[in-house]
């Protein structure tokens, strides 16, 4: 009998710790300042003030990031500061996602430090040498803008690859309760078919030997053969039921789920899923089972593809069929590219088919997925269609 596999531990994206981020700002604050005290003997009061205080508000980048950056400005205008600017959009890089945003705040910042000042001495035989700062000012700022998104990415990247590692032990748990599901409904048959029949005969067979036995001692021991084996089909009977149960809540394994274990599938998914609908009763094993493994493969691919992605599940019928749709929202994290069989898809449709029925998945059109299954109403009175077909997600 398979043993169950001990969970592996899953790497975790290392935080920074609230002191290791007060020191860093301390320290860029201290570094900014001494960019400004490099400049005390050619800027004015109102330029030394505007520098201090964009190197003041470098404490309150993380919370603030677009206003410190917009702080910033001016000091990058009236003087020749480089630190206070640079640091503000890279950190407004490491935490935005508007890419357009970061463009327009480069471009301001080149722009910025570019722009001569006074205007009252700005001549026109400056421009081709104020363009050609601007562009080089440019690149420079497009340093810091690539440095916070590669930062960002990496982050996600870390996030999502504890989300896949979660998922992986997830599936492998789950193929591991179904292999022990199989090997006990396995044995139960044994015991049932071979075991229990074996057993019988010999209770009959004893049984026989005690009425027709003319030794009191053969009838004696005929007696205690027949009941030990009646004691025996008795505890075999109640093994079989614990097997075919696979444990029951101790191991939570369903080997034969149903409709019933549908809101369980949903609460313990990891994922937000809404359950709407509801199906006529009196519906077959089979299609209960179908029903089940559509919705156990579509949640499982929405948390594996989808990460923040909520999901809906609706169950419907009409006078001639009925079936499930699964549909999720869009992901809200960024999202790694993985190869994937598709083999949990294509036996849901295989499963369909021998029901008679129809499966299709695919995107829509807000960015999400659909996954449906419609199976004929008239298989709901036996539970039964072409066949028998395999679970998609065992």
């Amino acid at each position: 009998m398979t043993r169950r596999p001990r969970p592996r531990p899953r790497p975790m994206p290392m935080p920074v710790s609230v002191s290791t981020a007060r020191l860093v700002d301390a320290l860029l604050v201290a570094l900014a300042a001494l960019d400004v005290w490099w400049q005390l003997d050619r800027d004015t009061p109102v330029e030394v003030v505007l520098s201090v205080a964009a190197c003041a508000a470098l404490a309150m980048r993380r919370r603030f990031p677009l206003p410190v950056f917009v702080l910033s400005l001016p000091a990058a205008l009236f003087s020749s500061v480089v630190v206070a600017p640079l640091a503000a959009l890279y950190t407004l890089a490491e935490l935005s996602r508007d890419r357009r945003l970061l463009t327009v705040c480069a471009t301001a910042s080149a722009a910025a430090s570019a722009m001569p000042w006074p205007l009252s001495e700005y001549a026109s035989d400056d421009r081709t040498w104020t363009f050609v700062n601007f562009v080089y000012l440019l690149a420079t700022a497009a340093a810091p803008v690539f440095l916070g998104q590669l930062v960002q990415a990496r982050r996600d990247a870390a996030v999502r690859l504890v989300e896949i590692e979660e998922a992986r032990e997830h599936e492998r748990l789950l193929h591991a309760q179904n292999v022990l599901a199989r090997e006990r409904a396995q044995l139960a048959r044994e015991m049932h078919d071979v075991v229990s029949h074996q057993v019988s005969l010999i209770a009959v067979r004893a049984g026989a030997l005690q009425v027709g036995a003319p030794d009191p001692g053969t009838r004696e021991a005929a007696r205690t053969i027949r009941e030990l084996s009646v004691t025996t089909l008795d505890e075999l009977r109640h093994m079989v039921t614990l097997l075919r149960a696979s444990g029951g809540r101790t191991t939570e394994l369903t080997p034969q789920p149903t409709l019933a274990d549908l809101r369980q599938l949903i609460d313990t998914s990891g994922i937000e899923v809404s359950l709407e609908g509801e199906l006529p009763p009196g519906i077959g094993a089979p299609v209960q089972r179908a029903v089940y493994r559509t919705v156990q493969e579509a949640l499982t691919n929405v948390r594996k593809h989808a990460p923040g992605a909520t999901a809906t599940v609706q169950l419907w019928h009409r006078d001639d069929e009925l079936g499930v749709t699964v549909t999720n929202t869009p992901p809200t994290r960024p999202t790694l590219e993985l190869p994937g069989s598709q083999q949990g898809l294509i036996g849901l449709g295989e499963r369909a088919e021998n029901l008679d029925g129809s499966f299709e998945a695919g995107p829509t059109t807000d960015g999400g997925y659909r996954a449906r299954l419609r199976l004929p109403a008239t298989t709901t009175a036996t539970g039964t269609g072409t066949g028998t077909g395999t679970a998609a997600a065992d």
